[in-house]
């Protein structure tokens, strides 16, 4: 894959100084938003008195058939679509207009990237309320003949009301209605039920949200906006991405192999159930994920109704209003109902749902004594199955041996008599010798004399009770982090290095301090359960994202050519880093400019242009 880097012409550089475009119809306001197609401003409707969004393709853009052709296909695909969860379509442009621009409905909000910047990771069961309200939006889609193919955080806004006391009427709002979750940008959208500007093998989207056929230039379907959906569901459960990399290409190679981090390993609060679910969406193969969004919605409805969130709608708006709040209540009751589900699924038999809803429970509450003994009690009995799958083994062994000795035996006893033995006609007309240099057996019954064989020694198994065992170390990032167990001091630690534990119950601590006293890191407890058994600790630390002041001219277009995909304007910008510290290289593009400065997670740096 070629990537093209298009320098800005003078039209566009005059657009960015500050001048809004002149549009017939509509006064514009103020630029609300920038992307690599468009830019996005506030206008006023002069007709029908309402303001609106008015996405203008860039000058630089606007001379090519095919970006105006994507773009006229944009407007009538999504101008056919009614759904409240998706931007609805106004206007468009007229060929022969100066200012190819696109007319939609003004969400007064954020973007789901932007919360994602603040809050860093969601709870999942929000997460999960949130991705319903866009595979609603999706299946409507799909049914229509539209694909998204670009399903992103950037692409996804928010709007919250927030509680009044009532409404005018002097009712209260009815549940749902506060927070308002919409899809946007269909810019690269397919028409299934026509050949449009997307046919021709070219590979449109974000890297790292793209499925493996739509990167591989094949049919790209609904099952790419599944798999689109859990990428973005992953990010905000677990915290990052699944498919990450350097650079694109490193991102666009991990999607093609089908490899990331588990995201019950990454953040054992999402729990295996969510994790499956997960992996499902995130399946390389397009036959193993949900068959439509439709399927996906419904999974995510099943699993919250399992774990008595039976009105999603009203947890969303709950959260928003105050998530602090809204999570300080949740943890508890999830604890309980968590608990409750481990209790009947062990009292069926189901051993591995229990401990999946029981190792949720604990992540929640790592320090819990009645959590962790339950779960030392199942590691225990666990330990129990394997040291007596382990004594089978041994019996059928020993079992092997005895056979093969009373083989021998058999053979021995049916050889011909020896001379010197007395055989009475009423006993087992079978004897040998005594071994050399042994002592003849006693005689047995009425007086005769039977040689017996030697007896085989009985072979007991040793089961010899651990008390100790061996974690080994998968560290995210691989160097630089420090682990406290149980409170003890910290000591560094990287990826690969082997910890000795006794059988007990622990807590671990995970940090990366650095010289000054501040952590760079984000801190991760972790609840290792009782237990014999070596194993792998799989452990991400997340980097803090480091802020970079960009002072220089408002009207020029700035680029960190590290981190391509970052937009970057003058004034603060967060860039989030995968180490404690990162050199960089800032660029000015109208310039031709560039600065170095070396980034720090949780810190502020300047990167001055003339």
């Amino acid at each position: 894959m070629r990537v093209q880097f298009i320098q800005p012409t003078m039209a566009e550089a005059v657009l960015r100084t500050g001048r809004l475009p002149e549009l017939a119809k509509y006064d514009v306001l103020e630029e609300i938003g920038h992307g690599g197609m468009a830019t996005v401003y506030r206008a006023h409707d002069r007709r029908l008195a309402r303001d609106v969004a008015v996405k203008v393709i860039h000058p630089h853009l606007r001379d090519s058939r095919e970006v105006v052709a994507r773009f006229n296909a944009e407007a009538r695909a999504v101008a056919k679509l009614r759904h409240r969860n998706i931007v609805e379509i106004y206007d468009v442009s007229a060929p022969e207009d100066p200012e190819q621009y696109l007319v939609c409905e003004l969400v007064r909000g954020t973007t789901l990237r932007k919360l994602l910047e603040k809050r860093r990771v969601l709870p999942p069961e929000i997460a999960a309320a949130l991705a319903i309200e866009l595979l609603g939006a999706l299946a409507h889609a799909h049914a229509a003949g539209v694909v998204h193919r670009d399903i992103k955080p950037e692409n996804v806004l928010i709007e919250h009301v927030p509680r009044p006391d009532e409404t005018p009427d002097g009712a209260r709002p009815s549940v749902g209605t506060r927070v308002m979750v919409k899809l946007t940008d269909f810019g690269i959208a397919k028409l299934l039920d026509a050949q449009g500007v997307t046919s021709t093998g070219q590979v449109l989207g974000s890297p790292a949200h793209m499925a493996p056929e739509q990167i591989e230039g094949g049919e790209v379907g609904a099952r790419a906006d599944v798999f689109g959906m859990g990428v973005l569901l992953y990010e905000c459960m677990v915290g990052h991405l699944p498919f990450e990399g350097q650079n694109p290409a490193q991102v666009l190679r991990r999607v093609l192999d089908g490899t990331y981090p588990d995201a019950a390993a990454e953040r054992a609060v999402v729990g295996k159930a969510w994790s499956a679910l997960l992996d499902r969406a995130l399946a390389h193969a397009q036959g193993d994920r949900f068959p439509d969004a439709g399927a996906m919605k419904t999974a995510i409805v099943a699993e919250l109704d399992r774990l008595g969130l039976t009105g999603p709608e009203g947890e969303l708006e709950a959260w928003f209003d105050d998530p602090d709040a809204w999570e300080g209540a949740h943890t508890p009751r999830m604890i309980e109902r968590l608990c409750a589900l481990a209790g009947d699924a062990r009292k069926k038999g189901d051993s591995l749902s229990a401990a999946g809803d029981y190792n949720r429970a604990l992540a929640h509450a790592p320090t819990d004594p009645q959590l962790l003994r339950i779960v030392a009690g199942m590691n225990r009995a666990e330990a129990r199955a394997r040291l007596m799958k382990r004594a089978v083994v041994a019996m059928v062994i020993v079992a092997g041996v005895g056979g093969a000795a009373f083989g021998l035996r058999h053979a021995l006893e049916h050889r011909a008599p020896a001379p010197a033995a007395a055989v009475h006609r009423d006993d087992v007309q079978a004897s040998t010798a005594a071994p050399p240099g042994t002592a003849a057996a006693p005689a047995t019954g009425g007086g005769s004399e039977v040689a017996r064989a030697p007896a085989v020694p009985r072979v007991v198994p040793a089961t010899v009770r651990p008390t100790e065992r061996v974690l080994t170390l998968d560290l995210k990032p691989p160097m630089g982090v420090a682990m406290s167990v149980d409170g003890e001091p910290t000591r560094e630690v990287s990826t690969g290095d082997k910890v000795t534990l006794d059988v007990k119950a622990h807590a671990l601590t995970f940090s990366c301090p650095r010289r000054g006293g501040d952590d760079p890191c984000v801190a991760v407890r972790l609840a290792v359960a009782a237990g014999d058994r070596d194993d792998r600790l799989v452990v991400s630390v997340p980097v803090k994202p480091a802020t970079l002041v960009v002072e220089g001219d408002v009207g020029k277009s700035y680029q960190v050519a590290q981190h391509p995909e970052i937009a970057v304007r003058a004034g603060a910008n967060t860039v989030a880093l995968k180490s404690a510290y990162e050199a960089v290289t800032v660029n000015q593009i109208e310039t031709n400019t560039s600065v170095s400065v070396r980034l720090e997670a949780g810190r502020t740096v300047l990167a001055k242009f003339p």
